[in-house]
């Protein structure tokens, strides 16, 4: 079994049957009694909108576990789900960020063992990304992925099986929605949830200057008034929003060339930069991206699922990942 355990989204795939569960990294708990009331899709419902003796949360922050138990129980949860026997105890691959402390990755190993697993082996998320995206990435030849979660940005140039040189930023399409939210409230005075600032996001957020007829209508809380209230945003307004973080994320991808010897740079220009993760799909980025670095950028063909699509495939090689984990 392999997990891509993220911020945004959690993705079970399952030797021999493929990606069999796909649900966000969220987790409704009694604080009272600590009992689990719901996890992913179900638990995503009750955010913002639980009794104050429920609390709906993510138990991970920037890719990185922040709450132990409760993540704990969220991979109990998930592979109840999926396996056939509550009795199997599966061997785990599970994707890390590439920036992650020997604290960090020690706390997904033991959580995973908590949760169930038999063994448990790590694999870097940029590296699972381009071989879920079908990147020959045994060939000595360097290649460029840039995989945007929704805590974590990974950047990364593979060769010959390894990364060469990577660069992990705890920016992602969280920090994206916390500045819509922001923005929101300082220009609009209004305040809105998570969850429509995500919304705001998918509806009309932009890497690049879009068509003025993009608009969306957003529904919050007046700060003056304390009224519900709508206000109208245009696509426009969204990317001078989104401006901060997502030139964090530019800036990492223009660091890590810098950083790559020429051999490889020569190779990147050549055989381009793939985009993966959530953070790919936002409008325009692979534009943007293709004219700061004159470059050619493609978009992998499942971007949300190539992690643990890269993840389920290196299943075939555990036997030697043992050997490879740093």
């Amino acid at each position: 079994m392999a997990i891509d355990l993220g911020t945004a989204n959690t993705v079970v795939y399952v030797r021999g049957r493929g990606i069999v569960l796909s649900e966000p990294s969220v987790v409704a708990i009694d604080e009272r009694t600590g009992e689990v009331h719901a996890v992913g899709a179900e638990a995503q419902l009750m955010i913002g909108r639980t009794p104050a003796s429920i609390s709906a949360d993510r138990p991970l922050r920037h890719g990185v576990i922040a709450d132990f138990e409760v993540c704990e129980a969220m991979l109990r949860r998930f592979m109840e789900k999926v396996l056939s026997s509550r009795f199997s105890r599966p061997r785990l691959v599970m994707c890390a960020p590439s920036g992650v402390t020997e604290v960090e990755r020690r706390a997904v190993e033991e959580a995973s063992l908590s949760a169930g697993a038999r063994e448990v082996h790590l694999i870097e998320e940029s590296l699972a990304a381009a071989i879920g995206a079908g990147l020959p990435i045994a060939e000595p030849v360097g290649r460029m992925v840039v995989d945007i979660g929704g805590g974590t940005s990974e950047v990364a140039v593979i060769s010959l099986g390894g990364l060469v040189v990577s660069r992990s930023v705890r920016v992602g399409g969280y920090d994206l929605d916390e500045a819509i939210t922001n923005h929101i409230r300082n220009e609009h005075r209004m305040a809105i949830g998570s969850q429509s600032a995500e919304g705001i996001k998918l509806a009309v957020a932009a890497a690049t200057r879009q068509p003025d007829s993009l608009v969306t209508e957003v529904r919050g809380r007046d700060l003056m008034s304390g009224l519900p209230r709508e206000v109208q945003l245009t696509a426009e307004e969204v990317r001078g929003a989104i401006a901060g973080p997502l030139a964090d994320i530019l800036a990492a991808v223009h660091a890590t060339l810098e950083e790559t010897p020429p051999e490889l740079a020569a190779d990147i220009t050549k055989e381009g930069i793939l985009l993966a993760g959530g953070g790919a799909l936002l409008r325009g980025l692979d534009e943007r991206l293709e004219a700061e670095t004159g470059m050619p950028v493609r978009v992998a063909e499942h971007p949300l699922e190539c992690v643990a699509l890269g993840a389920g495939q290196s299943l075939e090689e555990l036997d030697h990942m043992g050997r490879g984990r740093r």
